[in-house]
């Protein structure tokens, strides 16, 4: 049996009232799209409907009419690999996007890819969207990748963000990178005109972490290794958000630091994490603080579990689902967590969701 719900438009959330609706004790409102495929088909991941263009300000639009295309320098560049694993919550991710910008036709995609035949659905779903496809091969890190704790962090793609210098045009000068398992639930263009003063990368540090923790003891009892950080005091940082600077990025060959690191792990074991730990090698210490309202981070849970977070004490500008669960998953299975919720209006997948009599119920979208 299919129930058809009529959806009101969905509206644009503040940051406090997006907040403010994860004791998911309403309805998400959604908008209508097209009848979705079989529920138990495993195609039901590509059914996105296709989304109305974006304009949330009368005075947008390019300052300078002559440059066209990527190197336009009034563009906020968005940088974020595209997988079929990660594809909903791209497509969620980049609907948040454009919902709160005050000018979402000055946002230009970047999506790094390891497969072909992506670049068809994007625009399917996003006919206005201005963006372009880069290839990524696998190759150039598979023999520097090493096992972790995680089998997912072990994935190529996940590396293509130490190649975006070498990927993206030398005309692009800045990028703020992302995870695909993340929403905004505010303007993307604060955050793109922070201040990195000196710096290359700026993120938000997390100073209370046990920085210790993201290196083996062999690394920690290794002056060749450890005394890295001498002279600096290194704090965790999270690189599913960052804004880079490629011109200085370019200049000093963080891309080869980069890649050292891994070699001296395939041959010392000096981590147990994916893609993180070269970057806290090369960077921590000598990162731009920006606030924490734009990475509430952790809210997949942790690396082996799992389980549910809550929110991070001040404002939010950003959540991110970092950690093994994956909110469109959770909520396919019926086993939420309540900040799922905030995610779920951004959905552009298959299903709706509704609470009646305190129980989440999943609704084929029309």
């Amino acid at each position: 049996m299919v129930m058809i719900v009529l959806s009101p438009s969905l509206q644009s959330f503040p940051p406090a009232e997006a907040i403010r609706s994860s004791h998911l004790d309403s309805y998400i409102r959604l908008p209508s799209f097209q009848v979705s495929t079989s529920p138990d088909s495993q195609d039901d991941r590509f059914s996105f409907r296709k989304a109305f263009e974006f304009r949330n300000a009368d005075e947008c639009g390019f300052a300078d009419h002559q440059t066209t295309g990527v190197c336009n320098p009034t563009l906020v560049h968005v940088a974020i690999t595209l997988d079929v694993q990660y594809l909903r919550g791209l497509i969620a991710a980049v609907h948040s996007i454009l919902q709160h910008s005050l000018c979402p036709e000055n946002v230009f995609f970047h999506f790094l890819v390891s497969e072909t035949d992506m670049e068809t659905l994007v625009r399917s779903t996003f006919p206005q969207l201005k963006f372009k496809v880069y290839y990524f091969d696998p190759e150039i890190v598979r023999n520097l990748i090493s096992s972790s704790v995680r089998q997912a962090l072990e994935q190529p793609l996940n590396y293509a963000r130490n190649y975006l210098a070498d990927l993206l045009e030398p005309c692009v000068r800045r990028v703020i990178y992302l995870d695909s398992d993340l929403v905004f639930v505010d303007d993307i263009s604060k955050l793109w005109n922070t201040n990195l003063r000196s710096r290359t990368i700026g993120a938000p540090e997390y100073c209370h972490a046990n920085f210790t923790k993201y290196f083996t003891n062999s690394f920690w009892s290794d002056d060749r290794f450890s005394g890295t950080f001498r002279g600096r005091k290194p704090c965790y940082f999270n690189t599913g958000v960052m804004v880079i600077d490629l011109v200085r990025w370019r200049r000093a060959g963080f891309t080869r630091r980069i890649e050292r690191w891994m070699e001296i792990q395939k041959s010392n074991r000096i981590y147990e994490l994916g893609s993180l730990p070269p970057f806290l090698l090369v960077f921590a210490g000598r990162v731009a603080p920006i606030e924490h309202r734009w990475n509430q981070h952790g809210l997949g849970g942790d690396n082996v579990r799992g389980s549910c977070r809550d929110l991070h004490p001040g404002p939010i500008s950003l959540l991110h689902w970092s950690g093994s669960g994956k909110p469109w998953l959770r909520l396919d299975s019926k086993r939420p967590c309540p900040l799922d919720a905030l995610w779920a209006p951004y959905d552009f997948c298959c299903w709706t969701y509704m609470v009646a009599g305190g129980e989440i119920m999943k609704v084929i979208r029309y």
